[in-house]
């Protein structure tokens, strides 16, 4: 909670910047609403939760425990919208919603009920919306290098993969270690798909009756468990210390007839507390060092800082890093300035590290029989060139299990499946 805490502090004062605003919806949606928009509400069907009963009264009209928050916000949208002055009008909820999918749960990656951030906005132009969607997406990337260092892929949904009800969707790609892909965030041009239905519309300057045109935008705590995915070795955890609960702990280590270390690693966590960073202190008597170091490593704590008998006499301490396992003897009086600068880099060097696994794992195909290979050996993303039809698309699935995470347009190549000229570059993957 505390790292999805840090995400909503750095997204609510970039949204800010934006012009968009907190709110709150019900969580409680008739279905009558959602059946204003047929697309959208047909694709969500077979996951929506429904309340038939409110104690032992049986309902006059089914409520769907909110999959997403589209008709319930757009029905006051409608009743707020009137003329140019309305507009642009930009909410965001942070929320949980509960989809019933039907397969196998993992953690944080696909579960009932999950957190996340929808924002939904309306504005005059279609221009307006194209950039705003743009932003919203420019907005994620920067989330997950800042924050999660994550690298992505950033591209365009293909028809069969996008939004239900969007003309078209922006989305950024993540590619795990174990070479499967997640989709980290995404952006949707919704055009005037849910105004027209729900009758959002405004009158301009020379008195004309328009439909709005709208986006919306979520990302989820999905995040938080590519991040574990992302950064973790067989030890356990390995958090980014800008969304690190603790960023440093301190291990005084205690030998019988020595000098006990424990005040000065108290003294050293006030002063390291002072600067801003995120200190605690092991100081536990019925636990020895090793376990201690373990127990920390596990939970990803980015840095570790041992002092014992003998640092109190040279007047050192030793910093260990949790991303290399490096350690580092420092002087005590350059104690805080080395903490603050080594927490700098292990975050940089996650990102980087990150970067290079990413440029590794994006492999160019040019036939059926290397995208196989990279496919079914987990290798990453196959880069492939693509005619845009759905039967190659489906061929890709059919034949590898794997699916199209994003395009980007390119000309003069030719299709790998049917071999007509080539509309996209395609990036293929298995996913999460």
């Amino acid at each position: 909670m505390f790292i999805w805490d840090r995400i909503k502090d750095y997204m609510n004062a970039e949204m800010e910047k934006m012009g968009v605003k907190n709110s709150y919806f019900p969580l409680l949606i008739p279905e009558s609403l959602l059946k204003k928009e047929s697309e959208h509400f047909a694709g969500f069907t077979p996951e929506v939760a429904w309340v038939t009963e409110a104690g032992d009264q049986k309902l006059e009209e089914r409520l769907a425990v909110r999959p997403t928050s589209e008709t319930i916000m757009y029905t006051m949208y409608a009743k707020w919208i009137h003329g140019t002055s309305d507009l642009p009008l930009k909410l965001n909820q942070w929320n949980s919603v509960v989809r019933w999918e039907t397969s196998s749960t993992r953690p944080f990656l696909r579960t009932k009920e999950f957190l996340w951030q929808e924002a939904h906005t309306a504005h005059a132009t279609r221009e307006e919306a194209l950039i705003e969607a743009k932003r919203a997406l420019d907005l994620y990337e920067r989330t997950l290098k800042e924050l999660l260092a994550i690298p992505v892929i950033k591209g365009v949904k293909s028809e069969k993969e996008k939004f239900k009800g969007a003309l078209f969707t922006f989305t950024l790609e993540a590619m795990m270690p174990d070479g499967k892909a997640i989709q980290m965030a995404t952006s949707h041009m919704l055009g005037q798909n849910f105004s027209i239905p729900f009758e959002i519309e405004y009158v301009d300057e020379k008195g004309n009756k328009n439909y709005v045109w709208q986006t919306s935008w979520g990302i989820s705590w999905r995040v938080i468990g590519a991040m574990v995915m992302m950064h973790g070795d067989d030890k356990g955890l390995i958090i980014p210390p800008k969304v690190a609960p603790t960023q440093v702990v301190i291990v005084p280590v205690v030998y019988k007839g020595k000098v006990d270390p424990t005040s000065e690693a108290k003294r050293m966590a006030e002063e390291i507390a002072k600067a801003g960073i995120r200190v605690v202190v092991d100081d536990r008597q019925d636990k020895t060092p090793g376990y201690k170091y373990n127990e920390w490593e596990m939970k990803g704590v980015p840095l570790r800082v041992e002092v014992g008998p003998r640092d109190l006499e040279n007047g050192t301490a030793v910093l260990a890093r949790r991303d290399t396992g490096e350690k580092k003897q420092v002087k005590r009086a350059d104690l805080v300035g080395e903490v603050n600068a080594t927490l700098k880099d292990v975050q940089e060097q996650l990102y980087e590290r990150a970067k290079k696994k990413l440029e590794r794992m994006t492999l160019p195909v040019a036939d059926m029989a290397a995208l196989k290979d990279v496919v079914t050996n987990r290798k990453g993303f196959a880069v492939a060139n693509w005619c845009g039809a759905r039967e190659c698309e489906d061929k890709v699935y059919e034949e590898t299990g794997a699916t199209i995470r994003c395009i980007e347009e390119t000309q003069g190549e030719n299709c790998i499946v049917c071999g007509r000229p080539a509309k996209y570059r395609a990036y293929i993957s298995r996913a999460y």
